[in-house]
């Protein structure tokens, strides 16, 4: 079999970049003996996998301890993008698996099967996650307003971009629906008097801000409820409501739902801003080359990735009028390899963190998929084939009898001044 992998010279293998040397299950050696990627396999099949670019299933073997990686991230990063068949983008946009996609997503996205899928990913170690966040442990894009900025300053810069943007007043009533581990919930308590209202399906994060509330005494004001959207009642309307990384859980099949729930909660007149992962092009659900089916493993089960233009459709189905658009792609590559960069720098911290929760075995599983998720999103948001938006909606507000005002119907100014003050 080897000799069918390497053909006409036993010292090379077809198409193999410079980067990488690799250590085959026989004990010979392919590759500089400096190549600052190593890959030792110990099955025929993985090779077979390397030689037709199955990235995602070369991943999986990785995680499951059936070759070794040697190297930084980064690097390992470099070298992935020339094994690549092609553009993953492209790869997986046919009809079938369109149609494959739709299916899997109407029985995916159930209220039980959405907790068990949460709960799988955001349940993992809460110190586990505390070792590479922020302090605040805001897990999603960061903006990096100035250069030189932190991690922990650029996830502060974000929230209160987003609080900007909602134009957040004292007293008013605001909504975080997938509150995380309460950054923005709490920033926005603390630092523009909102009565504010978080919902989560982490068992995890439910109690951890729930702490966090009553040590700042904000009990009176702030509140976090284990809590599906869909269960939320709409006797009472807030005024603003954010969503920060959560849609990419709901599911191309329930989008237009979701944005019809957000659009009932949402006073007339209030503004709602959606912040989350879309899809780099304009048919896949998912990466290609495997990478997608990895993620789903692994790391986020369920999660569905649209297009902007798709998010955008579904949107307005719902009602809710696109007041402002702003796509942070690179913010969310640099935040990946912000996190990446902690991880690798504390491997045996987490090692032991994890192993504390549920035995070794699981721990190098957990991390090996992790290592490669955060370096792989990074390296995805920065060759473009993922996007981050944070699209801003208003609900349009009606007059006594019920009818749209027309001209100004929120309170959504005439330019964008007010975000960046």
């Amino acid at each position: 079999m080897f000799q069918s992998l390497v053909p006409g010279h036993p010292s090379h293998l077809s198409g193999l970049p410079p980067e990488i040397a690799l250590q085959l299950p026989q004990g010979q050696q392919l590759g500089a003996a400096d190549a600052p990627v190593r890959l030792s396999f110990s099955r025929w099949s993985s090779i077979a996998r390397l030689k037709a670019g199955q990235i995602g299933a070369l991943a999986e073997d990785y995680v499951e301890g059936k070759l070794q990686l040697e190297g930084a991230m980064r690097d390992v990063m470099r070298a992935t993008l020339k094994l690549l068949p092609g553009n993953p983008v492209e790869s997986d946009t046919g009809w079938w698996t369109a149609l494959r996609h739709r299916a899997k997503s109407l029985t995916a996205h159930t209220l039980a099967r959405d907790a068990t899928q949460i709960q799988f990913h955001y349940d993992v170690s809460d110190a586990f996650y505390a070792l590479w966040l922020d302090p605040r442990r805001v897990y999603s894009c960061a903006y990096y307003r100035e250069t030189g900025m932190t991690l922990a300053q650029a996830q502060e810069a974000k929230l209160d971009h987003i609080c900007r943007k909602l134009m957040l007043q004292p007293g008013e009533h605001f909504l975080d629906i997938g509150a995380g581990w309460g950054g923005l919930l709490l920033w926005a308590a603390e630092h523009y008097g909102v009565d504010a209202t978080g919902i989560t399906l982490s068992k995890n994060q439910h109690a951890h801000v729930q702490q966090l509330i009553d040590a700042k005494g904000l009990g009176q004001r702030v509140r976090i409820e284990l809590c599906d959207y869909r269960d939320l009642p709409e006797k009472k309307p807030f005024d603003k409501i954010s969503s920060v990384g959560m849609f990419e859980h709901v599911g191309q099949v329930n989008m237009d739902a979701y944005f019809g729930k957000v659009m009932r909660l949402l006073a007339p007149g209030g503004l709602a801003l959606n912040h989350g992962i879309t899809a780099g092009g304009v048919d896949n659900r998912q990466l290609g080359a495997g990478m997608g089916d990895f993620i789903g493993k692994y790391i986020f089960p369920g999660g569905e990735l649209l297009h902007i233009s798709a998010v955008l459709g579904h949107m307005a189905h719902s009602g809710l009028e696109m007041v402002d658009t702003e796509n942070l792609r690179p913010h969310y590559g640099r935040t990946l390899w912000d996190w990446s960069d902690a991880l690798e720098a504390r491997l045996d911290e987490a090692r032991a963190v994890l192993a504390a929760d549920g035995g070794l075995e699981r721990a190098e599983k957990i991390l090996r998929a992790y290592r490669l998720y955060l370096a792989g999103s990074a390296m995805s948001f920065e060759q473009g084939w993922i996007a981050l938006h944070q699209v801003l909606a208003a609900r349009p507000a009606l007059d006594r009898q019920g009818e749209t005002i027309k001209g100004a119907q929120s309170a959504y100014p005439f330019n964008r001044e007010f975000m960046y003050r």
